[in-house]
């Protein structure tokens, strides 16, 4: 191979700002203005959590934006140790203040919580979350700040496998298609302009694209993949693909990624009940993330996942243990990432014109030079 494999599986936002430069529309031309984006994401986000609640049966809850450093619900993010939580003491006159870290995902918390709000079989939670990760590299598409809706659901062990998974995914990708639709319908500018968004999503394993394109890193492969189809499910990411390496450090303790599943054309076995939406996006005219998802581990694969890492110390935690203990419900879950997603919808050009937090200055200037104005 002729790049750089630890450089493409470090994580998100990894590059510099020239390259960020470089890649970012040369003749953009916002649709809606900064007063009619925030009317515009509103409504999008009415209309995402009332399709999550009709068509996954989920009902809200809140979610927390502290845990317990010790509980294991905390979210490492990928298994290479480079993201890490930030950790401070709380409990002001304690005689023992409580080692606490901000959340950076609940998607541990959400499989707990589904045993906390006492949900029955195929029912589920989701939840606003909001989080704080310190370890991304800055740029149009990533923030510290992050918002997603999160949810989860409580499945049967009939439910493990391809079908279920996918039947999901159609049913959470016909809510993008009504946010995406009324948007559209409210302010008639977006759909003048630009068309509507695939009313359906292509499937397809992570080795089946490296099969395709064997001689490119993962995230150019993914570029790759949706220039020719607009709208995908990436099935099957964090096991070692074909090439000796995953398509992405999936954390070992949630999604279920060792589990086979199918065979490719060759008689390879595939593994994975897990995988990622991507989208092609016209304005950046690259890959556009809205979604991560999967079916969880069992205390079977829990076990040979956190082995296969060599992380296998995280079996003393609490969260751990209550899923080799059988004490929380086998389930299906995910993250979808909000400004992300109006950010897709509303065709913007950067992150930070729908979510307001912190910008380096040099990327405040950057954007403004290509017509992107970052909140503040």
């Amino acid at each position: 191979m002729s790049y750089d494999k630890k450089l493409d599986l470090a994580g998100p936002g990894i590059g510099t700002y020239e390259q960020v430069a470089e890649g970012l529309p040369k003749d953009y031309d916002p649709v809606l203005s900064v007063k009619e984006t925030q009317w515009a994401l509103a409504l999008v986000k009415q209309k995402m959590e009332e399709g999550l609640s009709r068509r996954l049966n989920l009902f809200r809850v809140e979610c927390p934006l502290i845990l317990e450093r010790d509980s294991g619900m905390n979210d490492y993010l990928d298994r290479d140790g480079s993201r890490t939580p930030i950790d401070f003491q709380a409990g002001l006159g304690l005689e023992k203040r409580i080692d606490a870290q901000v959340v950076q995902a609940a998607t541990k918390w959400k499989r707990f919580a589904l045993k906390q709000y006492q949900c029955d079989q195929h029912e589920g939670i989701f939840t606003d979350m909001r989080a704080v990760r310190k370890d991304y590299f800055l740029d149009h598409d990533h923030s510290s700040y992050v918002d997603q809706w999160d949810w989860e659901k409580v499945i049967s062990e009939e439910d493990r496998n391809l079908d279920y998974l996918k039947e999901t995914v159609r049913a959470l990708w016909a809510t993008f298609v009504e946010a995406d639709e009324a948007v559209r319908k409210e302010f008639k500018k977006l759909a003048d302009r630009y068309a509507p968004i695939p009313k359906e999503l292509v499937f397809l394993h992570s080795e089946e694209i490296l099969a395709k394109y064997p001689n490119l890193p993962r995230k150019q492969r993914e570029t790759r993949i949706v220039q020719e189809i607009p709208g995908i499910f990436i099935i099957g990411i964090g096991a070692t693909l074909k090439d000796g390496y995953p398509h992405e450090m999936r954390a070992a303790d949630y999604d279920d990624w060792i589990t086979p599943t199918i065979k490719g054309p060759d008689g390879d076995q595939y593994y994975g009940l897990n995988g990622d939406i991507l989208m092609w996006n016209p304005i950046t005219r690259r890959r556009h993330e809205l979604s991560s998802m999967g079916i969880r581990v069992t205390k079977e694969t829990l076990v040979k996942q956190l082995e296969e890492t060599g992380q296998t110390h995280f079996l003393e935690m609490p969260y751990h243990k209550m899923i080799l203990n059988d004490e929380i419900p086998q389930s299906i879950g995910g993250g979808i990432g909000q400004s992300s997603t109006y950010q897709y919808l509303l065709r913007k050009a950067a992150l930070g014109e729908c979510s307001v937090t912190i910008w380096p200055e040099q990327l405040h200037k950057i954007c403004a030079e290509h017509n992107i104005h970052l909140l503040r």
